[in-house]
Formats: structure tokens, sequence, C-alpha cells
């Protein structure tokens, strides 16, 4: 090339599952009949009643235009009402809430509107990669915090005030956590805040987990004094099956909002009406909602930890959300490899703990997001695998 890209881009790989995802397309085009298992795309869909306002939004003729940057106030509205309802925590619609394009792009916003080049940003490790990247991508400093089985995947405070969080501007956290299912706790999140008050930190939940097999809804912004020093980001991708319509949200104080729109207001141009519409409609789903797509979640659960007892490996079967997370055995010198080679053998896709950080090494998770039949021939395909017989 004769123009060389940007630094920047040098800092950071193509995401895990796009690579991925074009691997597994080549296979099936070689007539590969390949499971995926690795990813967290609900496959079922949003309630009717939601499909239904945006059909009705998108015939009106005035349904078009450029939509404002801040969403609608039926949505806002919405939210406020969602985690009232609830997270038991109010949120003014008018400026403590802004919609976004997916709680992903908040990850990108909230960023660059608080992080400076040189400063340092707290990323668990296992945790989401985005955190990560982005932190990179903006000329911030990226520091890891150990999250392990033995302290139930929950940071430790102690340890991480006792190091120099002099450069440190903002703390990823994210309950319930992907990719463990650990809960968070009201005990969990009162020291955060703690902590965060302390060493003057932004504290960001990322929460799009909290209505998957989880009845404990607990928001970071409902612990005292909260908003002050932490954002809560939200989505309606896992809750409400809208993985691609890219509906999302971030709460906060007002001023905090404000500073994150000065960068989405100069990176997009606002979220077609119909589709806010019908997201506000979905968040009026009833409590009934959950628990029927909890209640399938529950029964694909079982088949994905039958899969995983075949692969002998060890898991919690309290874990929260979209996965199952499970220890591979001592036996298995690298995940990575072993993935790979039940990919090409059985031809079933299982994603290794490694992409989500150094701790995630010994681990693998296996999603919830194919119905039982895909799940059983999943099931019978690594019975094959583990008994030789492939």
């Amino acid at each position: 090339m004769k123009v060389k890209p940007a630094h920047r881009t040098t800092d950071v790989q193509e995401y895990y599952f796009s690579i991925k995802l074009k691997q597994i397309e080549q296979m099936r085009r070689a007539g590969a009949d390949i499971i995926n298992l690795g990813i967290g795309s609900p496959d079922q869909a949003p309630s009717k009643n939601t499909i239904n306002r945006l059909e009705e939004e998108a015939r009106k003729p005035t349904s078009h235009g450029y939509q404002s940057y801040i969403g609608v106030p039926a949505l806002r509205t919405a939210f406020s009402n969602w985690y009232r309802e609830y997270f038991k925590v109010e949120l003014d619609p008018e400026s403590e809430i802004l919609p976004l394009m997916g709680s992903k792009e908040g990850i990108t916003h909230i960023t660059m509107a608080f992080v400076n080049p040189g400063e340092e940003v707290l990323v668990p490790d296992p945790g989401y990669p985005t955190y990560s990247s982005v932190t990179k991508l903006t000329g911030a400093t990226v520091r890891y915090y150990e999250l392990n089985e033995k302290n139930k995947w929950h940071p430790d405070l102690v340890s991480l005030a006792r190091s120099d969080l002099s450069k440190v501007k903002l703390m990823w956290v994210n309950y319930p956590h992907m990719p463990t299912g650990t809960k968070g706790s009201v005990e969990l999140f009162e020291n955060l805040i703690s902590f965060a008050e302390k060493h003057n930190i932004l504290i960001c939940n990322d929460n799009p987990y909290s209505f998957i097999l989880n009845k404990e809804y607990i928001s970071l912004l409902s612990v005292a004094g909260a908003r002050n020093i932490a954002l809560e980001l939200n989505s309606l991708s896992k809750s409400q099956n809208m993985a691609g319509w890219r509906v999302g949200m971030v709460a906060g104080h007002k001023e905090y909002i404000s500073s994150i729109l000065k960068v989405k207001s100069n990176m997009d141009s606002g979220m077609f009406l119909p589709l806010q519409l019908a997201a506000a409609e979905a968040l009026n789903n009833p409590p009934g909602w959950y628990d029927q797509i909890n209640k399938v979640y529950s029964e694909r659960r079982k088949i994905v930890e039958e899969i995983m007892d075949i692969l002998h490996c060890k898991y919690d079967k309290q874990q929260a959300g979209l996965f199952v997370w499970g220890r591979i055995p001592e036996d298995i010198i690298n995940c990575e490899l072993y993935v790979e080679e039940i990919l090409n053998k059985a031809q079933v896709f299982i994603t290794p703990g490694f992409i989500f950080g150094n701790n995630g090494k010994r681990y693998i998770r296996i999603s919830l997001c194919s119905n039982d039949t895909i799940l059983q021939k999943a099931k019978d395909r690594i019975t094959s695998f583990m008994s030789g017989n492939m």
C-alpha cells in the first residue's frame, strides 16, 4: 500500500470472532457441516408486539428522516421505566439516559469521552476483548486486573488499592460477568463504588446479561453515591432477543451523559425512528417474557452441561448469561489447539477462553443460542470425538 494505516491499528487485531466466522464460512463452502456454539447471538425472535410496532411505524412516510442524537422521549422514558421496575433505580429520562446503537458502541464513546492518551484503564482478565481494544485505539494504556475462580471471579480490590493508581481514569466491570457467568452482588457493587470514590476512578458496569437465567436484577447505579462516580451500559440484544437491531443505552449523572453525547453526536445521526419506537415497545414486555425465554435457555443448558461433562470440564451450575464456562482437564496441554481439533474433527466450534485474557487459557465457553436439535447433534458428535470414533 502507498498509504500506510494509522499507528493505532497496529496495536489491535481483527476481532477473534470476525476471523473465526470467516474460517467457518470457508469450511462450510467446502462442504463441512459446522455447528457454531461459539457466539451469543440469540436465535429466538423478539416479542410479536415489538415486530408489529416496527412494521407499523416503518409504513409511516414521516418515519424516515434524521433523528435526534439523544433518542426520542418514548425510548428514553421506556428505559427509565425499565430500570425503575427491575433495578429499583430512578433515572431522569431527559438527562441521565442516552440511547446507543448497541452497548458496544458505548464502550468506544465512553473511553473517548473520559480517557486521555497515556492514562490507564483497568480491564478485567478474563473479560470482553473490546474493552482493551478500544483502550488501545484511543491511545490509553490497558492495565489488566485479575479475576480467577479462587476469588469467585471478583476483583481483588485490596490488592489493587495497594498499587499505583495515579494514572487510572476508568475501570470496566461486567456483572453478570461474561465469559464466566458470575453474578454481581450488592456487597460487590458497594465495594466497587467505595474503591472508585477513594481513587477517583470512573467505573462502568457493562450489564447486558442481567435478565438471562437470572432474577437477581442489580444495577451498579443502585448503590448510594454511585451516580457521582459510575456509569452503566445496558442492551436489548440479549434480554429482548434483539442483537441485530443494535439498541443499547448508557445511564449515569447528567454531566457524564453530556460528555458522552459530545462524542456520539459527532459519530452518528440518530437511530431509525421505527426501531426506537419498537425498542420502547420491547422494554414494556411483561415479566412473563423473561420467564418464557429463560425456560428455553434452561432446557438448553442441560444439554450444554452434558457436553461439558463429556469433555470432562468443571463448571458452576449457578452461572447466569448466555453461556456455560468450563475448566478443561489438566491433561489438555493447549486449549486453543484442543478447540481447533474439535472443530476439525467433530465439526463443532467452541470458544477457547484465551481470547478473553490470560486467566481464560484453561477454559472453554459454549453458547446456549442454538436449539435443542442442534445442541443434541453437537453432543453426539463430541461423544464420538471423545470415544475416538472420528
